[in-house]
């Protein structure tokens, strides 16, 4: 599925993993890529949960699994799984 919230273009990764973990020395299990910014930030099953309070915070709807191979994505405002998407990386 893909919903009116995906952006046309794919911003550049703004870092090599959670930028707010990487800043603190936090640490996370899998990463998702803001497709309205390029935020790279730690899933819901990492301490700090950083993609969604970033999504919640910037009011930034979709992001992309940014795990190697990975095709999904997840729009917040529709609670809707989205794909495939050309692979990140």
């Amino acid at each position: 599925m893909i919903c009116s919230h995906v952006p046309a273009a794919v911003p550049a990764p703004n870092a090599p993993g959670c930028e707010e973990c990487l800043a603190t020395g936090g640490r996370w299990v899998h990463l998702r890529l803001c497709l309205t910014c390029g935020h790279v930030g730690c899933c819901d099953s990492s301490p700090g949960k950083h993609a969604t309070k970033h999504a919640q915070t910037i009011k930034h709807p979709v992001v992309q699994s940014f795990e190697p191979g990975e095709t999904w994505g997840w729009c917040y405002v529709d609670s809707a799984m989205l794909g495939p998407f050309p692979p990140l990386r």
